[in-house]
């Protein structure tokens, strides 16, 4: 479950790659659960970026935690978001964590495209009490995620499908929830670990 991730900070890179119009919110580091993060979404004027909280509001009673990923799509808690292509969003990152190791020693694995370049989570978003939030599509891991997190890894779109998952019949768009191809990522150092060479 991927619940740490990259911010993009270079604002112009944001608004080239995903055909952003106007300004781009800045942010920069570590993407956490609960905390601001960025989302882009189609609107009336073309895509806007905003920041929003990352994790939807839990159903009452199950948990207190924000629901950060989207597992089964056929849950009717994530239909109404599914469904909306204006409730589906794009999640610009540089590369995501995953954990591994036993409990007390774990350590963090960092994925990355292989030509560097940022890429986009499919992701939902949804008005909320505190304001807007998102989460992020997940699906079974490729060859280079499973060995890590044989659970899942989160959805990233080939940059050809950034309009289908926005724009698509529900239907088509979740037939993105796939993989992604192997080949197109690495595994990069984890800096902090560097550090304490």
């Amino acid at each position: 479950m991927c619940n740490l991730y990259r911010h993009v900070s270079n604002q112009q890179a944001i608004r080239q790659l995903f055909a952003v119009a106007g300004d781009v919110p800045a942010l920069e580091g570590d993407a956490w659960p609960d905390r601001p993060a960025l989302i882009i979404r189609d609107s009336t004027v073309g895509r806007v970026a905003e920041a929003l909280r990352w994790g939807f509001p839990p159903p009452p009673g199950l948990t207190t935690r924000p629901i950060t990923n989207v597992r089964n799509l056929a849950s009717p808690f994530w239909r109404t978001a599914l469904t909306r292509p204006d409730r589906r969003c794009l999640v610009p990152a540089q590369s995501f964590c995953e954990w591994t190791g036993e409990k007390g020693s774990k350590r963090k694995v960092w994925f990355a495209a292989t030509d560097g370049q940022p890429f986009a989570f499919a992701g939902l978003w949804r008005p909320a009490e505190d304001g807007a939030r998102f989460a992020l599509l997940t699906c079974a891991p490729n060859a280079l995620v499973a060995p890590v997190h044989p659970k899942a890894m989160p959805v990233i779109l080939l940059a050809d499908d950034y309009a289908r998952w926005l724009t698509a019949p529900v239907e088509d768009a979740v037939t993105l929830a796939a993989p992604y191809p192997t080949q197109l990522m690495r595994i990069e150092p984890d800096e902090s670990a560097l550090q304490l060479l």
